[in-house]
């Protein structure tokens, strides 16, 4: 920092300016200082940044925020995918000293004589003012200084031009004694880096045929695994995420439910990469050709799907890389190949490499591996336990590979200490993982979802309810209802969410003792007959798509930074909104945690976070049943699990005074009690225990 003025406490920075902040293209970024001066006189702050290419962007003023706080604000918006910079200036503003000092004058009394000094300098300030202004603004300033010095008018006549100058010499200032900040670095992606849904699906499962006795297994294949892509769509994801597709070891092999030994038709796990076939940048000859793969990523792009790959960096003992890289893995005592491990899980099909032997070579390898695939027109990796590996690794790959394409995206699957996943998004990881998983009550997900809300600048969340490793609990015993609930959570709370195959199916069977699927698609193929489930009115792919439907059509819910929780008085509900200025879009959701109960609520909206006035009454539109509410700060709310466990809610216009109700004569101050709405299918709910238990399963 050079200047006058201290500039302290500037955000968005992440770990002291090592790593560079975070945005999308288009998204509204705050920018926040602490600035300060001696003295009574006025002082400004305002933003300079610059884009990729270098050009400085407009100059953005900044506004003081909470009185005696010191505290500047202002919002810029990037509109490329690249590096950008931005710094902090702080400067004497000599308008507004003047504005303020010559404003209390007047109002004290105080003639042209006292004034006399006053008004001359307010003249100078108005001459260095001009030059800076636009050209068609400038005579107005000239004139207003030509006022101040003309002694004939009546004092009111000669200072009201300049004081009408304002607005104008805020956005133009007169700069002095300018103090320039210390530059900072944000990165911007594309859009797709926050906002996105995720699919997952084994491609050796679509089309697949289990073994019989007088036949062995036949696998899936990209060509039969394209015919699933019109019902991914269906859905309205965009983004088909592949478990690894590449050759699969044969030495020490998992069969079934990750036995030990494996049978003669058992395919193994995915994420055992590498036999005499080939390694990571080649393709399981089960699932077809690399023209194949081309083909169904075309296929899948045609669709509005773009395909992310798994990129799980581990080799089972008979990849390429063991035989001619022994020294990228760890040798222990007996002169054996270290597996991997996680105690008590071990994970006799895998070797993971060691960074420390020789990591020229294998950065080198790696980064030529992940190049191949951007050739083959991926975009998108999911990025398999990358807390397992050097986080200065990946500082580096991300790096390199943004050098070639910036617009890779790399979601971090890691599910370990909190300061390792914040720390995987400040060194570049694009999305992360979570614990939504196990965030199972209103007031758990509310504190995380603010601790996300907090680290905005860095890390971007990606809420799955399931994963091919794990099924919570809360789905194994929670019905459709949870389905339900979980899906609201993790589509509605997070700008980007996703779901593992069979979640729209309801799939719940758990292995006895684990959080994770019976008969596990890791270890087998895995067929499903998704039209007789939608035939049969047992699938959730319908629920699903309105979700991602409400998801598209509302610019609000493709933030993060804009997420607020709402008081309501049912521990089992969490309320909470979305709200775009630039649109006025504005979503309020109200969801239950409960799969069993019908829940009452009463919310306590925090108006001005929709963007409305305390008093303001308007319309809701239920995104889930059609119906429209008239809503204000309080409301009542019921939710049945079996008919509509949330209420998605689109803030269609404030109602006007003289077309409000009349307020209730009784009871809490503004409380709108919704109707209830009519059973979704048009059956009748399960009241008895019994009924409900009966229920649970079905659709």
């Amino acid at each position: 920092m050079t200047g006058r003025f201290p500039i302290e406490d500037v955000s968005p920075v992440v770990s002291c300016g090592r790593y560079p902040a975070k945005a999308v293209v288009g998204e509204v970024v705050p920018v926040a200082a602490r600035a300060y001066r001696e003295g009574h006189d006025a002082l400004g702050c305002g933003v300079v940044w610059r884009g990729p290419d270098g050009a400085p962007r407009p100059f953005t003023r900044m506004r003081p925020g909470e009185p005696g706080q010191d505290r500047w604000h202002a919002t810029i918006r990037p509109d490329a995918v690249g590096m950008w910079t931005f710094h902090v200036e702080a400067f004497a503003d000599p308008y507004l000293t003047w504005q303020n000092a010559v404003t209390k004058k007047v109002a004290a009394g105080q003639g042209p004589a006292e004034l006399a000094n006053d008004l001359a300098e307010g003249a100078r300030v108005l001459d260095a003012a001009a030059p800076l202004v636009p050209a068609g603004q400038r005579e107005r300033v000239v004139a207003a200084a030509a006022a101040l010095r003309d002694g004939d008018r009546p004092l009111s006549q000669r200072v009201a031009p300049a004081l009408e100058l304002a607005d104008l010499l805020w956005d133009h200032p007169v700069r002095e004694l300018v103090t320039v900040g210390e530059e900072h670095r944000l990165w911007v992606d594309r859009e797709r880096a926050l906002f996105s849904a995720w699919y997952e699906f084994f491609p050796r499962s679509e089309g697949a045929v289990p073994a019989t006795v007088d036949a062995p297994a036949r696998s899936g294949t990209f060509a039969s695994a394209t015919e699933r892509l019109p019902g991914v769509a269906a859905m309205g994801f965009d983004v088909l995420y592949l478990p690894p597709i590449h050759p699969i070891g044969r030495v020490n092999r998992k069969g079934r439910n990750n036995a030990l030994t494996a049978g003669p038709d058992d395919v193994g796990s995915p994420w055992a990469i590498g036999a005499a076939e080939g390694g990571h940048d080649a393709i399981h000859p089960d699932l077809g050709t690399p023209e194949d793969f081309r083909d169904f990523v075309a296929a899948a792009a045609e669709r509005g799907l773009e395909v992310a790959m798994d990129l799980a960096l581990q080799c089972a003992p008979d990849h390429p890389w063991v035989r001619e890289h022994p020294e990228w893995f760890t040798t222990r005592a007996d002169g054996t190949i270290a597996y991997a491990e996680n105690p008590p899980k071990k994970y006799q099909d895998i070797y993971p490499l060691n960074f420390d032997n020789d990591p020229e070579g294998i950065r080198a390898e790696i980064l030529r591996v992940v190049l191949h695939w951007v050739g083959e027109g991926v975009r998108i990796f999911r990025v398999d336990n990358p807390h397992t590996k050097p986080f200065d690794f990946w500082h580096w790959l991300i790096g390199e590979v943004k050098k070639v394409d910036p617009d890779v995206l790399f979601l971090a699957e890691a599910f370990t200490r909190p300061a390792i996943m914040h720390g995987l998004g400040k060194i570049g990881f694009t999305q992360s993982y979570t614990y939504f998983t196990w965030r199972t009550s209103a007031a758990e997900m509310r504190e995380y979802c603010a601790e996300l809300v907090a680290a905005a600048d860095y890390m971007r969340p990606n809420f799955w309810p399931n994963t091919p490793d794990i099924l919570h609990e809360t789905l194994q015993h929670g019905g459709p209802p949870m389905f339900k609930i979980r899906a609201v959570l993790a589509a509605l709370l997070s700008p980007s969410w996703g779901m593992y195959a069979g979640y729209e199916l309801f799939e719940h069977v758990a292995r006895p003792g684990a959080e994770e699927y019976l008969d596990n698609e890791k270890y087998e193929l895995r067929p499903r007959d998704w039209a007789d489930a939608e035939a049969r009115g047992r699938s959730l792919a319908p629920f699903v798509a309105t979700l991602n439907r409400v998801r598209r059509e509302n610019p609000a819910l493709r933030r993060l930074r804009n997420l607020r929780f709402h008081d309501i008085d049912n521990p089992a509900l969490l309320c909470w909104s979305k709200h775009d200025p630039d649109t006025g879009n504005t979503v309020i959701v109200v969801c239950s945690f409960d799969p069993r109960e019908v829940q009452w609520g009463n919310t306590t909206l925090d108006m001005p976070a929709l963007g409305l006035d305390w008093h303001d009454r308007f319309t809701v539109h239920d995104e889930l049943t059609g119906t429209s509410y008239d809503w204000g700060q309080r409301n009542a709310v019921r939710l049945d699990p079996y008919l509509q466990p949330a209420h998605v809610l689109t803030v269609r216009r404030p109602v006007p005074p003289a077309e409000a109700p009349p307020a209730a004569p009784t009871g809490p101050a503004d409380l709108t009690v919704e109707a209830v709405p009519d059973d979704l299918s048009g059956g009748t709910a399960p009241t008895t225990p019994a009924e409900k238990d009966d229920a649970r399963w079905s659709s």
